[in-house]
């Protein structure tokens, strides 16, 4: 059941990039722009409960920012030169149902600039929450797992970086923008995979940042609709966060794969998305987040974990692994070759990939690797060796609810 809370968080969700795109389109100014958005965001939280979200939201927004922002003008002593020329052109917002008119590219540019080469990764996903997405400092800290005021600092220090990169809101020939929009791909993909299973704490899921990556997704797909990779992002997204219901027990214990209801399966996500895919499938060149909702678009056709259709992955993955040579996609193609073709030749695959690249060793793949390893031990009998990588894998998670899981398996190893 939607909520009056509900109805006005995604307003303000929405509008967020529009009110920092006007402002920074305005003032020329993002650092300061997307300051004042925020307390334009927080003043609407306190006064639209009572009042009622106005007819023009938007206008009410950025009416407030552009005082907000006058103000920080007017206050700085050293740019007293910069208000004389902002103020002495500025239009006046005196009626809040004004009609504010805004190019329709602001939302894209906004996530563009969020996602500046200048910028760390970690730096792209905090701002790109923040300044498009309309989430608080407190709300990146805490879906993070980190203290509001480190993030604070990491967003101060990411549009300081972005001011003096002399970054600008409005692009022009000579900015890659296929370079830049290949990067807000990758951060919303980071976004998403945080959200669907989060790196650390008690839940097995952050639904509110997988949501948030998806909102976010669907943004960009509106913005560029010809571009493939992103409707296969989108694609990928709902194929894969269809699951979630289904992922968790009623104990909030880890349900694999194979063992989940899949009655559970949101079916109108998995049609959204199988619709995606099918629609850029053809098109041309295939990149690698394509390739990977086709693989979650077979899973998802299945009706039983018997009837899924491994071989067709595992030579997915043998695609994918040639487009984006990663750990977690040689990872997942071991897993699929255990399924197509048993656990023997799955674990000759696995040593061989970790003889060359190290998969047990490196940070971003080491728990997985650990784990996926013990399940194929524990398929092909060796019960000791497969409880060592359990206990190995539960050591090297930082979310609970694996850990749980994975020395739940370890003790029914030997058992």
């Amino acid at each position: 059941m939607t909520t009056h809370a509900d109805a006005l968080d995604r307003v303000l969700r929405a509008e967020a990039p529009h009110v920092v795109g006007a402002l920074a389109r305005r003032f020329g100014r993002f650092d300061a722009a997307e300051d004042a958005a925020q307390e334009a965001l927080l003043a609407a939280s306190q006064q639209w409960p009572a009042d009622g979200i106005p007819s023009e939201p938007r206008a009410w927004l950025i009416r407030v920012g552009y005082r907000r922002m006058v103000d920080m003008i007017r206050s700085a002593q050293a740019e007293r030169r910069r208000e004389e020329e902002y103020v002495a052109g500025a239009p006046e917002f005196v009626d809040p149902d004004t009609r504010v008119a805004l190019n329709v590219d602001d939302s894209l540019h906004l996530l563009l600039l969020c996602c500046h080469p200048v910028l760390s990764s970690g730096s792209q996903i905090a701002l790109t929450l923040r300044a498009v997405g309309g989430l608080t400092t407190a709300e990146i800290a805490h879906a993070y797992g980190v203290t509001e005021q480190t993030m604070a600092v990491r967003i101060s220090r990411a549009k300081q970086q972005l001011r003096k990169a002399g970054a600008r809101f409005e692009f022009s020939a000579g900015d890659d923008l296929a370079a830049r929009t290949t990067s807000v791909r990758k951060v919303l993909y980071l976004v998403f995979n945080e959200g669907y299973t989060a790196s650390a704490g008690n839940r097995l899921v952050r639904a509110d940042l997988a949501a948030e990556a998806i909102r976010l997704a669907r943004l960009l797909h509106a913005q560029s609709p010809d571009d493939a990779e992103a409707t296969g992002l989108l694609a990928l997204m709902l194929l894969t966060d269809s699951r979630r219901a289904a992922r968790a027990d009623a104990d909030g214990k880890l349900v694999p794969l194979a063992d989940q209801d899949r009655g559970r399966w949101d079916r109108a996500m998995i049609a959204e998305g199988t619709g995606f895919i099918e629609s850029v499938w053809s098109r041309g060149p295939v990149g690698p987040y394509q390739v990977q909702a086709a693989i979650a678009a077979v899973h998802a056709e299945a009706t039983t974990a018997d009837a899924t259709d491994w071989r067709q992955i595992a030579a997915l993955y043998v695609a994918l692994e040639r487009l984006e040579p990663s750990g977690p996609t040689m990872l997942a193609r071991v897993v699929a070759v255990a399924h197509a073709f048993g656990a023997e030749q799955a674990l000759e695959l696995f040593d061989r990939l970790d003889r060359e690249h190290g998969l047990r060793e490196l940070p971003l793949t080491s728990h997985r690797a650990h784990a996926i390893r013990a399940h194929l031990l524990e398929r092909a009998g060796r019960a000791d060796a497969a409880r060592a990588d359990f206990l190995a894998a539960a050591d090297l998670t930082e979310n609970r609810v694996e850990s749980r899981y994975l020395r739940g398996k370890a003790d029914d190893a030997t058992a």
